[in-house]
């Protein structure tokens, strides 16, 4: 008796399908010989579906009715009938399943989606979206997403704002706002039209329901730098903070005298320092552009101490040298309780360009500083900042800092022209 699989076109009955044997490689479709389009596709696994094959709309289309597991032949063939019914009537049954899939969506699943579409997201603003996700709209999971109603979403804001905060009540509306502004372009049925035509988060724009943004403006003045500085410095003699005092202590100074953002200086390794060129390069920034910035000799000086207690690549390691340093808010209310200077990691980089600022440095130097995009901006088009232009800049406002902090050059500073020590191999 010959095993020679079935033919491509064959007439489908329980028997008939038990022949058909997998191919080696790919899939292979038999169609069968009575009912036009009806067939059935076999993997190499010897996974078996009916399908369905019909133009329409000018385009052959493939539709999965059924793994054989599921369905009989009798029951794929009716099915099959059935669509095609559909078909004749001008349906179009696979707009109309993927047009059910869409609708189906839920908020985990989009923001899933729109997760993948975003690798680039820091991790802190990952955490941020979870939470708003997971947490603060965790019981629409298991609704649609096109059921979200402007409504809806105006009585949450409002009840955010309430237990919460304001800023926290936008803050979490706009990660709504971003995941469903992706939903819109994301999930379609099958003749290309959007499954969900408006993003209801927008009804708070067209209300003018948002809250005013109560933009931060704090910063330490020169009045209050010299308190401050005894209090960073006492961080390295006390004993409740002994362990990561000199650390953080570092830490503060160079947010300071560089303006970086806490994350960017917490998360710089050695590799990212060059002390003989004294510049540094932060790889990862909010506006996903590289800054190179130069330092002058209170900073060079710093980088020396903290590369002679260097405990892995990152130059402020966290505790017991286990990866970087994170936000270090048992140490800043040391600092603001001793000082009695009340400051965030963020004020000091607002001090560092206020000082920028003060000392009459070009705007578009102070944008380059701050590693500011100037996109917008047409004249700092045509003006090239190169990192050594940015010295002179750094050197003045080091100058001033100094003064404000009355350090003395010769308690805190060494010559910036010396022999570098050798990097520890740990």
């Amino acid at each position: 008796m010959s095993t020679k699989p079935p033919n491509s076109r064959v007439k489908l009955t329980k028997t008939t399908l038990a022949k058909i044997e997998p191919p080696a490689t790919g899939q292979r479709f038999v169609r069968d010989t009575d009912l036009k389009g009806f067939g059935v596709r076999v993997t190499a696994k010897g996974h078996k579906s009916f399908i369905l094959e019909k133009r329409i709309n000018g385009r052959v289309k493939r539709i999965t009715l059924g793994r054989d597991t599921e369905l009989t032949v009798s029951q794929a063939r009716t099915r099959a009938q059935q669509l095609l019914g559909q078909i004749a009537m001008g349906e179009d049954p696979v707009a109309k399943a993927r047009r059910a899939r869409a609708r189906g969506v839920a908020l985990p699943q989009a923001y899933a989606d729109y997760l993948k579409s975003r690798p680039r997201l820091r991790p802190s603003t990952r955490r941020d979206y979870d939470r708003a996700i997971y947490t603060v709209f965790a019981d629409w999971h298991q609704r649609p997403l096109h059921t979200l109603t402007g409504p809806m979403i105006l009585h949450r804001h409002r009840e955010l704002a309430a237990e919460r905060s304001e800023q926290a009540a936008n803050n979490y509306m706009r990660v709504l706002r971003a995941v469903f502004t992706f939903a819109m372009d994301r999930y379609e049925d099958g003749s290309g039209r959007p499954v969900i035509a408006q993003n209801p988060v927008l009804i708070l724009t067209r209300t003018r329901a948002w809250y005013p943004a109560d933009r931060r403006r704090t910063w330490i003045k020169p009045s209050q730098l010299p308190a401050w500085y005894r209090g960073v410095e006492s961080l390295r003699d006390n004993a409740h903070h002994r362990a990561m005092g000199s650390t953080v202590a570092d830490l503060l100074l160079l947010a300071l005298f560089t303006g970086l953002r806490r994350s960017e200086a917490a998360t710089l390794r050695w590799q990212d320092i060059d002390l003989e060129d004294a510049t540094l390069t932060v790889a990862t920034t909010k506006s996903h552009r590289r800054h190179t910035l130069p330092f002058a000799t209170f900073v060079h000086t710093l980088f020396v101490r903290r590369l002679g207690a260097q405990q892995n690549h990152y130059v402020f390691p966290g505790f017991a040298g286990q990866g970087h340093l994170t936000e270090p808010k048992r140490q800043i209310a040391h600092v603001v309780e001793t000082s009695g200077v009340y400051f965030s990691m963020h004020d000091l980089r607002r001090t560092f360009l206020t000082v920028a600022d003060t000392l009459a440095i070009s705007p578009y130097t102070i944008k380059r500083l701050a590693n500011h995009s100037t996109q917008s901006d047409v004249t700092a088009g045509y003006i090239i900042s190169d990192t050594e232009r940015l010295r002179n800049a750094m050197q003045r406002i080091e100058e001033f800092l100094l003064s404000a902090l009355q350090i003395a050059n010769s308690e805190k500073v060494v010559p910036i022209n010396f022999e570098v020590p050798a990097k520890s191999s740990k």
